[in-house]
């Protein structure tokens, strides 16, 4: 050794000497601060891509890819720089600052990201993928280097042991992380705010790094490190490669499980956003107790190969059995854990979330369990103590790209083509070989033969599960017929019959949630959602865009309109089109060669298009639906405005019982945020619409009654107990100034805080409350001078709408006594109105 070398070599046993004594539990906490930062950006961003992209798998496949590229890139290369550094705790400091910068740069761009992506797509689709990809990875890239770093700083000793303690440490925060989101921060800081309360957590570890450093720092680590005293590049044994490579397919399993899972517990749970939460959760869960455990009992393992080979392979058939044996018996246990914890802690919200971790404990905890306890399995195998910041970075590298392979292949390939039961077939016997070639390489002949029966109980019982097996399991199928079924790659679209003869009805199911029938109460609404606006138009319309297809009823509606001469339906969902002729009242829309149909988000189709509309109506899942809120959002008003023709309208769903009250008044308050003039109607016992425009609307009775002769239209509008004008005109509720009253001082529902979707439960029976509410607001239609017959027969029509509603809220509120005493009038007002008569029959299908 020559003698300029010879301080260096100082330096660096000396900076390795004092690492080896660092005590573990600072970097255990700063890596559950990180943690818990990086699944709050790792949330916000999803729910931005969903808005930019269209389809919320195909956003949850970009965010998790484009965050797995970076975190792989990052292992890769800051692990490399951590073993050159001789203050790792002052470079993960940048690090986390790095990360608070970028991670809100990454957010601002997504705010305005959609009409950029838009644009590039009509050009370039592949760009536009690549393009989000790049720029959602960019923070990524530095969260990739906190494990290796912080690993790099404890310095030397049991390597299975130190890094399942900080990777469970990592994980424990990020279900922090993914829970503080959904349950707190966006409905209270909004999805900007949330993003910058990440960036604080971040700024925080650096502050605690730093703070390290300095505790850490002696006069000589203080000293430069030459370019000839940089740690050599990590030469890899073949043991090392192979337990990588398997690590990487480990990881395309893990997270293609991941895709699936929140497909599978639709039948269990509502699309609230709450849902994705707890299931990311517990998947995290999942993955810190199994690396947890393993630390716990390292020194029981003699060869890690065995180990991993059966961690694996028995994820991949715990996997598969926990579906193959779901059933009723699930809803019942969580029937149980809801009535408890809503008795413990007289919280709706927190029955809800309870429901909610039974399902995603049942089938998420175990089989993460088992992968989590593989990551430090494999680093005994394949990282050395003395390269433990570039071993770590490239097990988590190698795992990460194979995750991005999983989540994209899943996503986009498997699960469009194969279902959600047969991709995770294709999974679990793709564990199992992943099992079976690492337990080759143990020196344990039982760990052979385990793998092996295994793998072959999982093709016996991949090939037994039917296709529809979590069909069966769906709201409402239990005591119907399941009529159609299908997944897609923006979710799952069911049909099922109930009643019989002329009382049979069908109902559709988007990601198990009920949406809309073709039951008397849905046909009516759907209807006046398409011919209301259409009849009190104060110009000629010409052009009409229906957003959301369901039944096919409102798109269908628009035939009877003759004056229309373009007619455009906008449906995300392939399986919506394709179940549309099994609802009567559509007039054949789903061969309607009038109709033209677009596969396309309503959103994507208003930014990609510069077509104009004299009307815009919407028949959108309900708010509270996970992702579905900003379709009534101020930002999507603003959008649809810019769409109308001189005159136009737009026509929104209201729907009464899917939210709160007070949600019901910051729907209004987004609303009439956008629109000047504005109106209410009530179409239906549990709907309203809001019909808004830029330029005055007023009611011309002469105009409606001239439209309403036409017998294609009188005849639709007659079907559903809506007759002549005054039937019409009775539906009248309120107009601007009326829904100013209603709405207060709430504040609107806009992009950056859609808080409808992380309002608490929906109280039982909200429709009580709501309905009045808005009745309360009820005035005469604004007509001027008419004819006093016209006057009165509105005044008859709705003295019948309101004695029915009056009995109807009666009934909800349990005093079947004042529904009795209404009936034989309500009875002798249902005589010539069909949709009174439905009623009176007798059914609470809708």
């Amino acid at each position: 050794m020559n003698a300029s070398a010879r301080p260096i070599a100082v330096v660096r046993a000396t900076g390795a000497a004092s690492l080896s004594r660092a005590p573990l539990w600072p970097a255990v906490a700063l890596l559950a601060i990180s943690g818990s930062a990086s699944l709050m950006f790792q949330i916000v961003w999803i729910k931005q891509l969903s808005l930019i992209v269209g389809v919320e798998v195909h956003a949850i496949a970009a965010a998790v890819a484009a965050f797995f590229l970076g975190l792989a890139a990052g292992s890769w290369l800051l692990g490399r720089q951590a073993d050159r550094s001789a203050r790792p705790y002052l470079l993960y400091a940048g690090i986390e600052a790095a990360i608070a910068v970028t991670g809100i740069t990454v957010t601002l761009a997504l705010v305005v990201g959609a009409p950029a992506f838009a644009r590039t797509q009509a050009y370039s689709p592949w760009l536009a993928w690549i393009a989000v990809i790049v720029v959602v990875g960019v923070a990524p890239f530095f969260m990739g280097g906190t494990l290796p770093v912080l690993l790099r700083a404890t310095g030397a000793g049991r390597i299975g042991r130190a890094g399942a303690t900080l990777y469970a440490a990592n994980t424990g925060g990020a279900i922090i992380g993914a829970l503080l989101p959904s349950f707190l921060l966006i409905s209270a800081l909004g999805v900007r705010g949330t993003a910058w309360a990440a960036a604080s957590l971040n700024l925080v570890a650096a502050l605690g790094a730093w703070a390290l450093d300095r505790r850490n720092l002696s006069p000589a680590a203080d000293a430069p490190a030459p370019p000839q005293a940089t740690s050599p590049t990590l030469r890899l044994s073949k043991e090392a490669r192979a337990a990588l490579a398997l690590y990487a397919g480990a990881g395309a399993v893990a997270m293609g499980y991941e895709v699936l899972w929140s497909q599978m517990v639709v039948p269990f749970m509502s699309t609230r956003a709450f849902a994705f939460s707890v299931v990311l959760a517990v998947y995290l869960a999942g993955l810190a107790l199994g690396s947890a455990a393993y630390a716990r009992w390292e020194h029981r393992f003699r060869d890690p190969w065995h180990v991993f080979a059966l961690l694996i392979a028995g994820a991949g058939v715990v996997a598969l059995l926990e579906v193959a044996i779901l059933g009723p018996w699930l809803i019942h246990a969580q029937s149980l854990a809801e009535g408890a914890v809503r008795r413990w802690s007289d919280s709706g919200l927190a029955g809800m979330s309870a429901r909610f971790a039974v399902v995603a404990a049942w089938v998420v905890l175990l089989p993460t369990l088992l992968l989590g306890a593989a990551f430090p399995a494999v680093l005994r195998i394949a990282v050395p103590a003395d390269r433990r910041g570039q071993g770590a970075g490239l097990v988590l590298a190698g795992n990460t790209l194979g995750g991005i392979a999983g989540t994209l292949f899943v996503a986009f390939v498997l699960l469009p083509r194969l279902g959600t039961v047969h991709a995770l077939v294709v999974l679990a016997a793709a564990a199992c070989a992943i099992g079976v070639a690492a337990a080759w390489r143990a020196d344990a002949p039982m760990a052979r033969a385990l793998t092996m029966a295994l793998f072959g109980a999982v093709l016996i019982l991949g090939w037994a599960l039917p296709a529809d097996h979590l069909a069966r399991l769906l709201p409402g199928a239990k005591d119907g017929k399941l009529v159609f079924y299908e997944e897609s790659r923006g979710g799952t679209v069911a049909v099922v019959e109930r009643g019989e003869g002329e009382r049979r009805f069908r109902r559709l199911y988007i990601q198990g949630v009920s949406n809309s029938g073709d039951a008397m109460p849905s046909l009516r609404y759907m209807r006046l959602q398409a011919l209301l606006p259409l009849v009190i138009h104060a110009g000629e319309p010409r052009s009409a865009l229906v957003i959301g297809y369901g039944t096919g009823i409102t798109a269908g509606a628009l035939s009877r309109y003759s004056g229309l001469e373009r007619r455009v339906v906008a449906e995300l969902l392939p399986g919506v089109l394709q179940a549309g002729p099994l609802f009567k009242g559509s007039y054949d829309a789903a061969t309607d060669p009038g109709l033209d149909r677009r596969l396309r988000d309503g959103r994507r189709e208003l930014l990609t298009s510069d077509e104009r509309y004299d009307l815009i109506t919407l028949e959108p899942p309900p708010p509270s639906a996970a992702g579905v809120v900003n379709l009534y959002s101020r930002d999507f008003y603003e959008l649809a405005a810019g769409r109308l023709n001189p005159k136009g309208l737009v026509a929104q769903w209201l729907p009464l019982p899917t939210q709160n009250l007070d949600d019901t008044r910051a729907l209004v308050a987004s609303f009439i945020a956008v629109f000047p003039h504005a109106s209410l109607w009530t179409t239906e016992l549990h709907e309203m619409l809001l019909v808004g425009s830029l330029q005055p609307m007023p009611l011309d009775a002469a105009r409606i009654a001239g439209r309403m002769a036409d017998p294609k239209l009188r005849e639709a509008l007659a079907e559903v107990g809506v007759g002549s004008p005054a039937a019409l005109l009775a539906t009248w509720v309120t107009d601007r100034d009326g829904l100013t009253r209603f709405a207060s001082q709430t504040p609107p529902v806009t992009d950056d805080r859609p808080g409808i979707e992380y309002a608490a439960w929906v109280r039982p029976r909200e429709i009580v409350q709501t309905l009045p509410a808005l009745l309360a607001l009820q005035g005469e239609p604004p007509l001027g001078a008419v004819d006093p017959s016209l006057k009165a027969g509105i005044e008859q029509e709705r003295g019948a709408l309101d004695l029915f509603y009056r009995s109807a809220l009666a009934a909800y509120r349990g005093d079947r006594r004042e529904w009795g005493r209404h009936a034989e009038a309500l009875a002798q007002r249902a005589r010539d109105n069909p949709y009174l008569r439905w009623f009176m029959a007798g059914t609470d299908s809708n």
